[in-house]
């Protein structure tokens, strides 16, 4: 992102509650009495960014010790409602469900149950080159496996199958019908088959589920209420949650979510709508994208996640030692580790994107700054995730006005490094 450093900003105090802003987005705040400075900046570039780019609603986290708490519901629930977004409202997490898969085997290294280093092979037969991709690597995406969600007839059943249910074994199968990418440990590409198969290493060492392994040993230690894992046959988020949305068909954006030239045109006129993606079964996800979260449970997350609590300092360290850059030729653009992303040169977390929603969880170590944001709309008719529209548009508010170099075409959903400092380095494929 090429952030700037933080500058400390006086805080001053404006009155809250509930507002209308221009275009007609209610915008709900939680803080009593009175709100951070900050927070009358950011409400009207939200706004605007979602009116500009048809995202429906979103629900916006900020915690910040030195310029205060600010959460805060933009938007309605369902396209054509006045149904407003509410601040406690469910969202599928999506790829941000690989940081809990991955810190469930980072604590099992802890516990001596595995190594990092040990290759997959020792605990999931027959994964090609499985005798020399690492545990580590996996967690890296630099295992060279094939992402099953590329496979076309995969992604034609989700679009005619919304209701599948999928095993992690015939998802496997998907993916290691066709050959490897590269060779282990030669570069960074974003594959889901890798936390499919981590999900499956937490079930064999802890026998019992991945739900169960999260529940105890994530969201139990940090009273995460409101965060799970579904059973593979639900497909029900829990109420209150909004409706999804998303452009295009799973087979229409194999290559890019950015939609063709007139379309986008039609979408931001309101002529196109997205389809509704609600109540899709998300088994395909699993431990590499199947959780579901409130913005405010995510924000208590990522604090741990990057700022300790949920594994000891030594791996801690390792995690966060782990990241490199994803394109070497521009490190400071973004980084991936064990099961763990850096945007920019400051914020570290995650992402996560499903048909229908979107979602960003970043925190600052050295500021303590930590901004979360959840969209009912995976991506934008430009193809941008919806979620990082809006971080993008605020990141300026705190990190000054050279925090975001010039807009690039979004990536395409391959994989590959993305092409923006800000676009996503967890596609939704």
């Amino acid at each position: 992102m090429g952030i700037a450093a933080c500058a400390a900003a006086a805080l001053l105090v404006a009155g809250c509650g509930t507002s209308t802003e221009s275009g007609g987005t209610s915008a709900q705040s939680t803080t009593a009495g009175a709100e951070p400075a900050y927070a009358a900046a950011l409400r009207p570039v939200i706004t605007t960014l979602m009116k500009d780019n048809v995202i429906p609603g979103a629900v916006v986290v900020v915690k910040s010790p030195k310029q205060g708490n600010w959460t805060a519901a933009f938007g309605t629930r369902a396209i054509d409602s006045s149904e407003p977004m509410q601040v406690d409202d469910y969202f599928r997490v999506g790829s941000n469900t690989k940081t809990m898969t991955s810190t469930v085997i980072l604590q099992l290294a802890q516990d001596g149950k595995l190594a990092l280093d040990d290759p997959i092979d020792k605990y999931w037969p027959g994964v090609p080159n499985g005798d020399r991709i690492t545990i580590a690597q996996l967690n890296e995406m630099r295992s060279g496996l094939y992402s099953y969600t590329f496979d076309p007839q995969f992604d034609a059943a989700l679009d005619n199958e919304p209701q599948k249910v999928w095993t992690p074994e015939e998802l496997l199968a998907i993916a290691f019908a066709h050959p490897v990418n590269f060779q282990p440990g030669e570069k960074f590409e974003y594959s889901n088959t890798n936390f499919i198969l981590l999900g499956l290493v937490i079930e064999k060492l802890t026998k019992m589920t991945a739900a169960e392994s999260f529940q105890q040993r994530i969201f139990e230690p940090l009273s995460l209420e409101y965060t799970s894992l579904p059973a593979p046959a639900d497909s029900s988020i829990p109420d209150p949650h909004p409706q999804g949305y998303a452009f295009g068909t799973n087979v229409s954006t194999i290559d890019t979510y950015t939609l063709p030239p007139a379309e986008q045109a039609e979408a931001v006129a309101g002529t196109l709508k997205p389809s509704n993606q609600t109540n899709i079964n998300v088994s395909w996800a699993w431990t590499a994208g199947g959780a579901i979260s409130t913005a405010d449970d995510l924000a208590t997350y990522v604090k741990a996640l990057v700022g300790g609590g949920l594994l000891d300092a030594k791996m801690q360290r390792t995690r966060l030692d782990s990241i490199q850059p994803i394109d070497p030729a521009d490190p400071d653009r973004a980084g991936y580790g064990l099961g763990i992303v850096r945007f920019g040169t400051h914020l570290i977390g995650h992402d996560g994107q499903l048909p229908g929603f979107m979602t960003f969880m970043g925190h600052d170590p050295a500021s303590d700054l930590t901004i979360v944001v959840a969209t009912n709309l995976a991506t934008v008719p430009s193809g941008e995730g919806s979620a990082l529209v809006l971080v993008k548009g605020m990141l300026p508010t705190f990190y000054g006005a050279d925090a975001l170099p010039g807009k690039n075409p979004p990536a395409a959903t391959t994989g590959a490094s993305p092409t923006s400092t800000t676009e996503s380095t967890t596609p939704g494929r």
